[in-house]
């Protein structure tokens, strides 16, 4: 907890400093592609154009374990991109994720989506990775039956997700959610 305070006026000026730039990344302009806010950007228009949802390995070298969900396109790129998705594809990157992350890590799997304040990367993406033990809250917990059913959150916040039985566990209006995952 104490590291997470001391982090937190670094990841605010992050936040901050990527809200002031915005989202410069513009695959016309080869040059913005170069930028640290936009390597997962570069990486989606390496995709086929024919792929709607592709996987990565987490580039950091502190996340060895850590999977990203991507959608191929730059239209949800920046600020509440999964608020402005389409239902039928954010339901379709869930889908496409748990099914990755069940490959990975069979019923210990987590997902986890920062929110816009702590977000570094311009492209829209999901955490995949296995769920830390004891991270279990009750507060903000929705629980729903599969992933049509996640809410869309409109405030920039984050959330997480792992399963609950037959269920999932949602854990809404967070900004830091990769830290429930395995580094």
């Amino acid at each position: 907890m104490i590291r997470l305070f001391l982090l937190a006026p670094l990841l605010s000026f992050q936040a901050q400093r990527i809200a002031e730039v915005g989202c410069p990344c513009d695959p016309a302009k080869p040059e913005t592609m170069e930028l640290r806010q936009c390597s997962l950007c570069a990486e989606a228009e390496r995709q086929p154009t024919d792929v709607e949802i592709f996987f990565l390995r987490d580039a950091s070298p502190r996340k060895p374990n850590r999977w990203l969900a991507l959608v191929r396109t730059h239209d949800y790129d920046g600020a509440l991109g999964l608020a402005r998705m389409p239902h039928r594809l954010r339901t379709r990157l869930w889908e496409a994720a748990i099914r990755k992350a069940r490959d990975l890590w069979g019923e210990e799997w987590g997902l986890a989506y920062n929110g816009d304040q702590v977000r570094t990367q311009c492209h829209l993406h999901v955490h995949i990775g296995k769920l830390l033990k004891g991270v279990e809250t009750d507060r903000a917990v929705r629980v729903v039956n599969g992933p049509a059913e996640i809410p869309v959150l409109k405030d920039g916040s984050g959330l997480w997700i792992h399963p609950h039985g037959r269920k999932l566990h949602v854990h809404l209006k967070e900004q830091i959610c990769e830290t429930v995952l395995m580094r």
